[in-house]
């Protein structure tokens, strides 16, 4: 594998994310996404037995709702909160999705409801009723996510130089995990890690970045002295929500453990989730730093089965007499309370950067707020892009398994030199 070290070509916010390197050598064609929702489509693949499966009645042996979920202009959390409020449903999704696109997703609800709506809108939503399963629906059941994306103002249209270079596109995390111009939810990760839970309140409500405007500026620094409390909460704008949960529950006791419990529970493990991605993109950037291949499995490596064309399956160790790159992917194992160190090639460069960080896998079980203890996983190293197409000027269409960004790919290929700007 080629790879390229170029920190001082990337741009500082995915420095920030640990993201440190280009994968690819192509010169990028710049350009935008995200101009309007409907450029950025994201439609989620289901597993087609469940899909076939699925009952048009309720019964006892299919008596697990499914529904389509639509949504624009909002992050799924948050769209599952609009959901719960206005139509009285709760739902459940199987990943989470940006707010800059138009998706269509999977969602289910364990809420005992006598009559479901076929049919529902929201102002961000619209669910349809498609049958009922056998099985609750499970992330088990979610193989990826299909893309179809329009570039504007690209320099060019020509890819010919970056398809030879596809298969070797590290797995990064996109800025998106980490809240993108708002760069900050592995930073209040790291701070609940270690038991700061007054000063991961603290950066929720005061952290700023050059992309604030010059009101969130003010709103922000106002925020810092808790006397401006009672009159700010008349002051916050709708889009800091998050800010006056935690702001209404200092106001009636200064209990910061409290405080960030007043955020919804899937907003609040996305913290220390982000902070879990922040190490593995570290990991990988260290790796590449190192010449490291990250695209094939050694000896000693914890690697993904490959099942089929599309599926990435159970996870083992490489057997050097049977295996072939075409076979199985590289696996990282995600930090967590179970995450065990050794000598292996990922495994030592993550537990490296933790102690680095001052943490170790025994901070990730939580005692103070243990629902946000999070156990460990695994991770491809590489990015597994299947079905790429591009066309016109400039539409890419192409399908990544659960977890991987499209917008890891789409850097390769734009080399953008504001992220931000350039609407990632």
């Amino acid at each position: 594998m080629r790879f390229y070290i170029l920190e001082k070509n990337v741009p500082s916010i995915d420095q920030q994310a640990g993201i440190k390197h280009y994968c690819t050598a192509f010169s990028g064609i710049g350009g935008k996404i995200k101009r309007n929702p409907e450029d950025f489509v994201v439609r989620e693949i289901l597993n087609k037995q469940y899909l076939e499966n699925l009952s048009k009645n309720s019964i006892s042996t299919h008596r697990f709702p499914v529904f389509i979920l639509k949504k624009h202009n909002i992050d799924s959390n948050h769209a599952l909160i609009e959901i719960r409020n206005q139509l009285r449903l709760e739902l459940r999704v199987l990943g989470l999705k940006d707010s800059k696109a138009s998706t269509l997703q999977f969602a289910t609800t364990i809420q005992k409801t006598k009559n479901l709506p076929l049919k529902a809108k929201t102002r961000h939503t619209e669910i349809c009723l498609i049958g009922f399963g056998s099985t609750l629906l499970s992330k088990s059941d979610l193989w990826g996510n299909q893309f179809t994306i329009l570039i504007v103002e690209p320099k060019h249209v020509d890819l010919t130089d970056f398809l030879p270079e596809i298969d070797q596109i590290a797995n990064f995390y996109g800025l998106q995990r980490f809240g993108s111009e708002r760069l900050v939810t592995h930073n209040v990760g790291r701070e609940i890690l270690k038991g700061n839970f007054k000063r991961a309140s603290e950066l929720l409500l005061t952290e700023t970045t050059k992309y604030d405007t010059v009101y969130s500026r003010e709103i922000r620094e106002q925020l810092s002295d808790p006397s401006n409390f009672n009159k700010l909460m008349r002051l916050l704008p709708r889009g800091m929500d998050i800010e006056r949960e935690i702001v209404r529950a200092l106001l009636y006791k200064r209990d910061y453990i409290r405080a960030l419990r007043a955020i919804p529970i899937g907003i609040r493990r996305l913290y220390v989730q982000a902070y879990q991605a922040y190490v593995f993109n570290l990991c990988i950037s260290e790796s590449l730093t190192s010449g490291e291949d990250i695209t094939k499995c050694r000896e000693g490596d914890l690697c993904f089965e490959i099942e089929g064309n599309d599926v990435l399956g159970k996870i083992r160790k490489l057997n050097p007499s049977i295996d072939t790159f075409s076979t199985v992917v590289p696996a990282l194992r995600l930090v967590g309370y179970s995450f065990q160190t050794g000598n292996g090639r990922f495994e030592s460069t993550s537990q490296k950067i933790l102690k680095e960080e001052g943490l170790t896998p025994r901070d990730f079980y939580i005692r103070d707020m243990q629902e946000l203890s999070t156990k460990g996983g695994f991770r491809q190293s590489v990015l597994w892009c299947k079905g790429f197409n591009h066309s016109g000027s400039l539409h890419v269409s192409f399908k990544l398994p659960k977890g991987s960004y499209a917008t890891t790919l789409l850097r390769e290929i734009m080399k953008p030199d504001s992220p931000i700007e350039a609407g990632f």
